[in-house]
């Protein structure tokens, strides 16, 4: 049973098209990778599926609801954890959770959820004295209130040192296994890789991917990396030609004794092959999958900025709103 279904949703916010005919569904159980630069309409997807966003065209199904005419019992059964979630400086962390624990109308021990999430310690300090790493922390104890059926993590990792990072992982993964869903927007790639069954790549308001890691890898065209020990110098020339052998989009030395190969799986043997025709020993070699970020940047290449934007994370631009208006994300 699908958990999360989109159907020809398009999102134009006046003469900008936020959102562009996105048909999606995402599985009951699923860890769900949600991907894409700057301004692709991450933001503008999750605030249709929480109905904080009225589409302008296609349906919005949540947990078996129409996401707009039923937006209260998605609710009732959602967690979130928003980007930008700022604390109430005088409540304790306690009092944020029990305020979640009411909100929702479950018998929850606010305690033992801040327990959860590393901030048992600190229930009874001012959340205004809590740092950056701290509030999100708070923030995922919130979502997680109700044991909720689905969870949707705007930028979780925000903030969090690597030991958090760890530990929200670790949240994420027994959550799924608890049968949660769990909606993953993140431009911490190693994150999304650790953790999502499945990505969706977004640009310009157009799904461009969907698939697991392994089949967006074998679809894509990011290449893997050859990495070769050799046991010879290998000059300009033999640079050069390595560099023209088909499938290779790149060579260069990798210290004194390496080179590193940019290519896709049939020109590896090709590869060794030219370099011991031409006298040069190799010792060893290994090859690196292309990385997710590689697979983000091969479908989203196009767009000049795309690397740049992404590596920054969630510029303010993206994520902001304006009292009354509606703002393209």
């Amino acid at each position: 049973m699908a958990a999360i279904e989109l159907d020809g949703v398009t999102k134009r916010f006046e003469d900008v098209i936020a959102v562009s005919d996105l048909s999606l569904t995402v599985e009951e159980g699923e860890v769900f990778g949600f991907l894409g630069p700057n301004g692709a309409g991450k933001s503008t997807t999750i605030n249709v599926l929480l109905d904080f966003v009225r589409p302008t065209a296609g349906t919005v199904t949540v947990l078996d609801h129409d996401a707009r005419e039923e937006s209260v019992a998605v609710r009732e059964r959602t967690g979130v954890l928003p980007e930008g979630f700022d604390v109430y400086d005088r409540l304790t962390g306690r009092a944020h959770v029990e305020f979640a624990v009411d909100s929702k109308e479950v018998d929850a021990d606010p305690d033992a959820v801040l327990e959860r999430v590393g901030l048992g310690d600190a229930a009874d300090r001012k959340a205004g004295g809590y740092s950056k790493g701290m509030r999100q922390r708070l923030a995922l104890a919130m979502a997680l209130v109700g044991d909720p059926d689905l969870l949707i993590l705007d930028e979780p990792s925000s903030g969090l040192d690597p030991a958090g990072a760890k530990e929200m992982r670790e949240i994420v993964l027994s959550e799924a296994d608890r049968g949660t869903t769990v909606f993953f927007s993140s431009h911490i790639l190693e994150q999304v890789e650790a953790v999502c069954d499945r990505v969706g790549i977004l640009r310009e308001g157009e799904l461009v991917a969907v698939d697991s890691i392994d089949g967006l890898r074998a679809a894509s065209d990011a290449d893997a990396t050859l990495r070769i020990t050799v046991g010879a110098a290998v000059g300009d020339e033999l640079l050069a030609t390595l560099r023209e052998l088909d499938g290779v989009s790149s060579v260069d030395h990798d210290g004194d004794d390496g080179l590193r190969v940019g290519c896709d799986s049939d020109a590896k043997t090709t590869v060794v092959t030219t370099l011991e025709d031409n006298g040069v020993p190799v010792d060893d070699f290994s090859t690196r999958e292309a990385s997710l970020e590689d697979l983000f940047l091969a479908y989203t290449e196009d767009s000049v900025s795309a690397a740049e934007s992404f590596d920054d994370g969630a510029s303010a631009d993206e994520d902001a709103t304006t009292e009354g208006t509606e703002v393209p994300r």
